[in-house]
């Protein structure tokens, strides 16, 4: 598939944000998390007109190239012209989280079956292991209205999600923000990892939660660690991972 080169179009900030968010597709498909065409990564364009960059809906994660992702505004109508569709209900949920997160660069949600299922279990996410310390320093979770389509759902998913970093969709699925498109991915990861140990460890022994003092203090234990689950140390690694793989999501 030959997709035309943006690079001469845009300014250089905004294809250095469609090369990372290229990127981070192609990173979840690698690790798989994605989920066909139906799960949605969106990134905010810096400057007052409130543009966000999103998935061509119909493209495999593993398709996805800087060039191929259509810029938005907050209608998802398209800014640029592009060949390919958007979906229209895929971004209520990330319309509803930008418009209340001024902080929030990249919002990133799956529907992987270790997220589902937790999401699916009425203690949600347990303190059983150092990964789900550091998801529950910032947790939400927000109840299923059915598919996620209509605007009337964002007043109640904003109030739900408040300043959290993880927002667990109950029966659905999981959401992560960051103040960067690596934070986002990052965030994912150690969300991901946490629903996996906890589904093992369910079909184990006796459960062990780790002390109640201990998860109240990871925020600093975060920060100092990674900085602030900090994209900035994992990221360029996970850049070269990729292009040793295949280089062509910068094209």
């Amino acid at each position: 598939m030959h997709i035309p080169s943006l690079k001469d179009q845009v300014s250089p900030e905004e294809w250095q944000l469609r090369v990372d968010l290229a990127a981070c597709y192609r990173l979840v498909a690698a690790y798989g998390w994605s989920d066909l065409v139906f799960t949605h990564i969106s990134a905010r364009l810096p400057g007052p007109e409130h543009h966000f960059l999103i998935n061509p809906y119909g493209l495999m994660f593993d398709e996805i190239t800087a060039s191929s992702l259509v810029k938005v505004d907050q209608q998802c109508n398209k800014v640029i012209d592009s060949p390919f569709p958007v979906n229209p209900a895929g971004f209520v949920i990330h319309s509803a989280v930008h418009a209340a997160r001024e902080d929030v660069q990249c919002v990133l949600h799956t529907h992987t079956r270790a997220g589902v299922a937790v999401s699916a279990q009425r203690c949600g996410v347990l303190p059983l292991s150092q990964q789900s310390t550091f998801v529950l320093a910032s947790l939400a979770y927000h109840d299923y209205e059915g598919v996620a389509f209509r605007d009337e759902e964002k007043p109640r998913l904003q109030a739900d999600m408040g300043h959290a970093n993880f927002l667990m969709l109950r029966n659905h699925g999981l959401l992560t923000v960051g103040k960067s498109i690596a934070d986002a991915f990052l965030s994912m990861y150690t969300f991901e990892a946490t629903c996996q140990i906890q589904l093992a460890a369910q079909a184990g022994g006796e459960l062990v939660h780790v002390n109640p003092a201990i998860v109240s203090g990871v925020a600093e234990s975060m920060r100092v660690q990674t900085g602030g689950l900090g994209g900035a140390f994992v990221w360029p690694s996970l850049i070269r991972k990729l292009d040793r793989m295949d280089e062509s999501y910068k094209s």
